[in-house]
């Protein structure tokens, strides 16, 4: 790591390897037998293997910043702007590289953004309320996607084809309310304590409209939501989010890492975040 002498694991100087002793092939410094990661800089000694998280203490900072996070407010104005100066940048209320100080909804280090081969990554660092990413374009869902739809909170689950009912014993016929389809997967409304509320179930060839005022799911109490927000649209056994054109857009909370693109937005805790370039 450039500037820095002695390794911060070992003691050692860094680059100073005795003769025949392995060494990273990025900075220099001596590698452990069966080590998989460098003590020093963080990276993968085998090129096969993956990079992993590093602290803030080990971001690769860089000449000059490539991108700003601008914060916006509810009409989407810019409030702040906060530049990326390193290859990783955490967003957090406490110790992150850029601080929200003020935001209760953060957790202290709540998400970071990455820059490789000058491609910009984000990953939630395990936060209480999840880090989200805004759709520009029909969203194909996986079962346990997380969607934020105005204010509302929804969990996408998977059910499968359901078998065929066995006959009673007796061989009476069970009542029951006819339906067009097979639902093979549901939304659940979720609380603030994560538990469940309302259901609606989905089928193939069954679309569904979310709103506040016009829809097949309405939620007339939520003013973040638009009156025709977003549509769960059915493609054979899949199911598509699509933005309605909706004035605060619909999140999907970040799985392992997701790519942004230039004037993507975020939302961290309570601060929408958008990537600019400088």
């Amino acid at each position: 790591m450039a500037g820095l002498p002695f390794c911060p694991t070992c003691g050692k100087p860094i680059g100073s390897a005795a003769p025949g002793e392995a060494t990273c092939p990025h900075c220099g410094t001596p590698r452990a037998a069966g080590a998989t990661y460098c003590p020093a800089c963080g990276r993968p000694l085998d090129p096969s293997t993956p990079a992993r998280h590093r602290t803030a203490a080990f971001s690769q900072p860089r000449q000059a910043p490539v991108a700003q996070l601008a914060v916006l407010d509810e009409n989407a104005q810019v409030l702040t702007r906060h530049a990326i100066t390193s290859d990783e940048t955490t967003l957090g209320r406490i110790g992150a590289d850029i601080e929200f100080s003020d935001d209760h909804y953060l957790s202290p280090l709540h998400a970071q953004i990455s820059i490789r081969e000058d491609r910009f990554y984000v990953r939630d660092l395990g936060s209480r309320n999840g880090t989200w990413y805004f759709v520009t374009e029909p969203h194909r869902l996986s079962d346990g996607d997380t969607l934020l739809i105005g204010s509302q909170i929804l969990r996408f689950k998977r059910l499968g084809y359901p078998g065929p009912h066995p006959p009673e014993s007796d061989a009476t016929r069970r009542m029951g309310s006819l339906v067009p389809s097979a639902d093979i997967a549901k939304l659940t409304q979720m609380r603030s304590d994560g538990s469940g509320r309302d259901v609606v179930h989905l089928s193939p060839g069954r679309h569904i409209t979310i709103g506040r005022e016009r829809g097949d799911w309405t939620f007339p109490y939520d003013p973040s939501m638009s009156g025709a927000h977003a549509e769960i649209r059915s493609e054979d056994a899949d199911f598509v989010v699509v933005d309605l054109g909706s004035r605060n857009g619909v999140g999907i909370a970040v799985r392992g890492e997701v790519m942004l693109l230039m004037n993507a937005r975020i939302l961290v805790g309570d601060k929408m975040l958008r990537l600019e370039t400088l």
